[in-house]
Order: structure tokens, then C-alpha cells, then sequence
């Protein structure tokens, strides 16, 4: 089969490489669609693991072969995979820590090599600790739709995260497919959401996506429902919408420090600051621990998936009351994965959600 292996930092190689062998207890899904997540382009262009590996984790498609013990599946069912699940017994689940559980942390589903999640290729190997994570995709959705429901579940799991209350004001700062998803999540959840983005066109989609005002830092508040006069910054447009008393919550949807800090000096005394894009480790920075302590200002992150979830996101994702559909801007052919890596990485005003789309 045909594969896009990482070779080292920035080298990604079509290649032929054996379809995976299947155990009695694991499935072999024929990759429909794979979305490109930040953090395997992270991994891909600084070299953070080692290679040779088969990336992508988004991943739904249709099931080729199923092991002699599997009873729960069957040859051309429609699916949608999870790569990680937790074990639900250690002492991290028992405190809801999933993604710090030593079982989460293994990838269950590979293409060969160390597994790495395998969607950039033909077909993957999902291995038995996974098949718990394995949602049939309806006959009206779509496998696009179906690659979703993890990245969905990121977010839904970080909204939970959030102590909010009917009414609350939230900030979400980014406007990608991840932050357009938390506007739809948190507005579901009764917040009002100040979007900002440094594109206009992504906040055009904010509204639809639900967010009451719409802001790009570097012009002009949107908030054409007001009777005020245009604010001169964002922090007055804040102290005027909450009248004076700050955001109730802020979640930080891009990886920037300098929106973190201005985010943390927007929240009102005893509000949640949402740290979602700050991956990357080994990078330092400033914040106001004097804030955290006296102003009472959590400072909270989120990571990875809710394995508990999982049913309550079909349910948005299928139903599409989070409709994904219109996330998704540009599709790539496996042989083009590293072009769509490259547009994920640099976004333009168009695009938003980039998937690598197999062919057939």
C-alpha cells in the first residue's frame, strides 16, 4: 500500500510499504479521510520524535478485515477511529486526567512503524485497547464529518473544563477550525463569545458559528447590534460589554503568548483563562502569578480527548448542531500530504480545515 512516511524533520516520503497485519482482536480500516492536526505538524517539521512513523490520527474510513475475535464489527461497516483511550481505572482517571493515563498515552492505531496514529496511508491496524473508541458513522454523515469527532472532542472536553454560568461572556481568541469550534460549543452552552481573529473572513464565519460580537485586533470591534460609539481598543469594548467587570472566561485558540497575558488582564477577579494552543514545551513566558493568587484568575489547559464524551460528540457532529462541514476548505490527495501540511501550517484567508482525501 501506499504511505506517507516521516523521515526526519520536515522529510515526508510516499512510499510502499506492507499492508498491516492483523491480529485476532484488531480491525483493518481502508483510510477514507484523514485531518491534518497541529500537533503532527509540529512533531513533523521539529523533528520532535523520532522516525520512521506514519502520521495522522483524524482518521475515518471504512472497515476491510476484521480479526477472528472481533464481534462488535463487521466488514464494511463506516467508522470513525480514536487512537488514544484510556484505561478508566488508574489514579489519573479516577481523577479525570485521561490524557496523563500511561494506557491513553500509547497510540492504538498504526500503519506500521512506531504506531503514530497511520491515517496517511491506504489502511491502518486498530489495536484492541482502541476498538473501544471506534464510532459507527450514520449512512446521512459523511467519513469527513466522521474524521471529526476528535478533533470535536478536544473542545467539547475544554469547555467542560470551564466553570460558566447562562449569559457569561467568554473570549475566544483564534478564529481556525478549533476556535470557530469552540464559538459553537460555548454558545450551545449558553455563553456569549467575543470572537477575534486577525482574519476578517474567519470572523464572518464566527458569526454564523455563533459568536454575539466579532473583533479583529489590529481594526475594528464588530458589534453591529450596538448603540455605542466605536471603542478604541479591546479592552475598552470589554470594560464596556461587562460594564466594567471583565470576562468570565477566556480561551486562547492560537499559540500566543502576548493574546495569553492580554487575555489574563481581561478576565474579571475569580475568571478562567483556557490555555488550548500551547503545546509546544520548553518555551518560558510571563504571566501575573500576583493575579492568579490575589485576583483569584485560573489559569487552566486542556489537551487531547474526553473518552466519556465520545457519544454526547456523535451526537452534536451527526445531528449537526456543530455542523463541521463548512471547517472543511481544501482536500489533498495522499500524495500531496506534505502541500497540505504546508497550507495547515500557513493558513490563508480561505482556509480553514485541510484533510487528506485517499482516492479511490
Amino acid at each position: 500500500m501506499r504511505a506517507v512516511v516521516y523521515r526526519g524533520a520536515n522529510d515526508l516520503r510516499l512510499e510502499t510499504v506492507p499492508v498491516p497485519r492483523l491480529g485476532p482482536e484488531d480491525l483493518l480500516v481502508q483510510v477514507a479521510v484523514c485531518g491534518v492536526c497541529p500537533t503532527d505538524i509540529k512533531k513533523i517539521q521539529y523533528g520532535t520524535v523520532p522516525p520512521p512513523r506514519i502520521f495522522g490520527h483524524e482518521t475515518a474510513g471504512t472497515i476491510a478485515r476484521v480479526g477472528a475475535r472481533v464481534r462488535q464489527f463487521k466488514i464494511g461497516d463506516r467508522v470513525a477511529l480514536h487512537h488514544h483511550v484510556p484505561c478508566l481505572d488508574c489514579h489519573f482517571c479516577r481523577h479525570r486526567a485521561f490524557a496523563q493515563c500511561a494506557t491513553y498515552k500509547r497510540t492504538g492505531i498504526t500503519a506500521g512503524f512506531e504506531p503514530a496514529g497511520g491515517g496517511y496511508a491506504e489502511f491502518v491496524r486498530v489495536l484492541p485497547f482502541v476498538l473501544p473508541g471506534v464510532v459507527k458513522i450514520p449512512a446521512r454523515n459523511s467519513f469527513e464529518e466522521g474524521a471529526m469527532l476528535e478533533p470535536v472532542n478536544t473542545v467539547l472536553k475544554a469547555v467542560r473544563r470551564l466553570s460558566l454560568l447562562r449569559g457569561d461572556v467568554v473570549l475566544v481568541a483564534g478564529q481556525g477550525p478549533i476556535g470557530l469550534m469552540f464559538t459553537r460549543l460555548l454558545q450551545l452552552a449558553g455563553a456569549r463569545v467575543l470572537a477575534t481573529d486577525l482574519m476578517d473572513a474567519r470572523l464572518r464565519l464566527a458569526k454564523k458559528f455563533g459568536a454575539t460580537w466579532t473583533a479583529n485586533p489590529q481594526s475594528a470591534i464588530r458589534n453591529p447590534k450596538s448603540a455605542l460609539r466605536p471603542p478604541s481598543s479591546l479592552n475598552d469594548f470589554v470594560h464596556r460589554l461587562t460594564r466594567g467587570r471583565g470576562l468570565d472566561a477566556a480561551v486562547i485558540a492560537v499559540p500566543s503568548d502576548s493574546v495569553a497575558r492580554e487575555a489574563q488582564a481581561l478576565l474579571r477577579g475569580g475568571g478562567q483563562l483556557m490555555l488550548f494552543a500551547h503545546t509546544r514545551r520548553g518555551v518560558p513566558t510571563e504571566l501575573d502569578l500576583a493575579s492568579v493568587c490575589a485576583d483569584e484568575k485560573d489559569v487552566l489547559g486542556s489537551y487531547s480527548a474526553d473518552f466519556t464524551l465520545q457519544a454526547e460528540v456523535a451526537r452534536l457532529v451527526f445531528s449537526r448542531r456543530l455542523d463541521v462541514r463548512p471547517l472543511i476548505t481544501h482536500r489533498f490527495p495522499l500524495a500531496q500530504t506534505s502541500a497540505a501540511i504546508a497550507l495547515a501550517s500557513h493558513p490563508t484567508p480561505d482556509s480553514l480545515k485541510i484533510v487528506v482525501s485517499h482516492e479511490r
